[in-house]
């Protein structure tokens, strides 16, 4: 991914975070302005860049020609063959959007899980990011419409509990908790309608991040042309946090330190 360091993730563990907008430079501008962010080029075009939170390399942001696409947050999942991968996921009757193309120093693949949540896959080498690790996005979770269905999905396509060193699975009561390397990098929640009409309800993977202020982040995400909504805050969520739509439509939450 961009900002390569030649560090080999964990297999089957997050490794990246991107959006696809609409237009990258509105983009930029609307990021900056919520998440105090700045911007470098990557590897991959003038059509993408990597967002930096005080200097370290926190999301992708890209744009793709033409238009016409949903904006969407996607976590990337490290793997060590795309192929396999590819395979495993069109076998178990999820859709393989894109790929797997080969992009600078490895290979990548977009697609969508049964019930309709987006993910991609990563196969090479990859910066240090790591969820809740400095200053990337500090929880990953999966909002589903079967938690422990979801999570036997993903633990085939990416071998989850399967050592030596990869992800490992805890089950609790209503939700699921992976985990890389004793730092718990996504958590499954059940409960979601695939069919519902409104996006924050329908089975989606949700990037979290963390910022100083979150109340002046989400009145910023406002003034900015996007949409802010409090969270509830159960156990495991802290408090001061938001669901925030950005003027694409794409949807992440945010709380502060």
């Amino acid at each position: 991914m961009p900002g390569l360091e030649g560090a080999v993730p964990v297999a089957g563990a997050p490794c990246w975070v991107s959006l696809m907008a609409r237009d990258l430079r509105a983009a930029q501008s609307f990021y900056a302005g919520v998440m105090g962010w700045t911007f470098r080029p990557s590897t991959l075009g003038s059509n993408f860049s990597v967002a930096l939170a005080q200097g370290e390399a926190v999301a992708g942001i890209g744009c793709c020609q033409g238009g016409g696409h949903p904006a969407v947050w996607t976590p990337y999942f490290a793997v060590r063959n795309a192929d396999e991968t590819a395979a495993r996921i069109s076998e178990r009757g999820a859709t393989l959007a894109v790929g797997p193309l080969s992009l600078v120093e490895g290979r990548a693949g977009i697609a969508a899980d049964r019930d309709g949540a987006v993910f991609g896959f990563w196969e090479g080498p990859a910066s240090t990011w790591l969820v809740g690790r400095g200053r990337a996005a500090v929880r990953l979770d999966l909002q589903t419409r079967d938690a422990f269905d979801a999570a036997i999905f993903y633990a085939e396509v990416f071998d989850w509990a399967r050592p030596p060193g990869g992800c490992t699975v805890d089950y609790a009561q209503d939700h699921i908790i992976i985990q890389a390397q004793g730092r718990t990098v996504a958590t499954l929640y059940g409960g979601s309608d695939e069919n519902g009409p409104d996006p924050r309800v329908r089975p989606r993977w949700n990037v979290h991040f963390q910022v100083r202020d979150g109340e002046q982040a989400a009145a910023a995400a406002v003034t900015a042309g996007g949409e802010s909504s409090s969270l509830p805050t159960p156990a495991g969520t802290p408090d001061n946090a938001f669901l925030i739509r950005d003027p694409d439509g794409a949807l992440f939450t945010l709380s502060g330190a």
